[in-house]
């Protein structure tokens, strides 16, 4: 059976928008396909008493602008385009519930890269529904039926349902990405997941 990289995101994390930049180049090399699991962060934090590195370093001013020169620093050194979003932190509930929504259908991916593009490239505040529905259009992806079920409270149960699951699985924060029942936590263990699949051919 092919390996899977289970890749559990959400889109308010700029740590999970570079490790999703690096994946599919990493998946493509081991011949792996990547599994893509939104989650809600704000769920995650509050389920494991975790909570944002910006914010627990708030008042702390060298280690905030570390953090933010080593988001740039980590983007150049790999000629990835990124921005620190002028809106951060942003409220991603309805493009994280889009994302469920898009789980296993043809355009997920389409749809992960635009938001993701959209908020670490553009600038953009998808915590508006406006601007959401623009994104949509803008990418030709499906307007109606993704504003439907963003609106769903199925949509909305079951995307709180998969964050609990994440939660138990052992995930306290994103990106995590699991091989199995190996973890993996943010975009700094990429080096590590790429090892683990070069030892387990």
């Amino acid at each position: 059976m092919a390996q899977t990289i289970d890749f559990v995101f959400d889109f308010c994390s700029p740590n999970a928008f570079l490790a999703h930049k690096l994946l599919p180049g990493l998946a493509k090399r081991h011949k792996v396909a990547i599994n893509y699991v939104p989650v809600l962060l704000s769920g995650v934090f509050k389920a494991t008493n975790n909570q944002s590195p910006f914010h627990a370093f708030s008042e702390n001013r060298q280690k905030s602008a570390y953090l933010t020169h080593d988001l740039h620093r980590f983007a150049r050194r790999r000629g990835l385009n990124f921005h620190m979003s002028p809106h951060f932190p942003l409220n991603t509930r309805f493009a994280m519930r889009g994302a469920y929504f898009a789980s296993g259908k043809s355009w997920e991916v389409k749809y992960i890269d635009a938001i993701f593009d959209a908020i670490w490239v553009h600038g953009q505040k998808v915590d508006e529904m406006g601007v959401l529905t623009e994104i949509l259009h803008e990418n030709g992806l499906p307007v109606r039926k993704t504003r439907e079920a963003i609106g769903s409270a199925d949509t909305k149960q079951k995307l709180k349902d998969r964050t609990k699951a994440a939660v138990k699985r052992g995930v306290f924060g994103v990106p995590s990405m699991f091989i199995g029942d190996e973890m993996f936590f943010g975009k700094n263990s990429l080096a590590n997941l790429e090892l683990e699949l070069s030892n387990t051919k």
